[in-house]
């Protein structure tokens, strides 16, 4: 009976991941990896600030 109890376990476990980490097709996980990838390069601007600042 202990190994039946084990087996469940491991199946429950071994489900539990399949759901929290699902494995991507590899057209979508190219697809995110391209997309980090470009995101990675992006330069970050600073807005200078205004000195001139008008009161209306």
């Amino acid at each position: 009976m202990t190994e039946v109890s084990d087996f469940l376990d491991f199946v429950m476990h071994k489900h539990k991941n399949r759901i929290a980490e699902p494995e991507l097709p590899d057209d979508i996980a190219k697809a995110w990896a391209k997309w980090c990838e470009k995101v990675d390069r992006l330069q970050v601007m600073t807005n200078e600030p205004d000195s001139e600042f008008k009161l209306q």
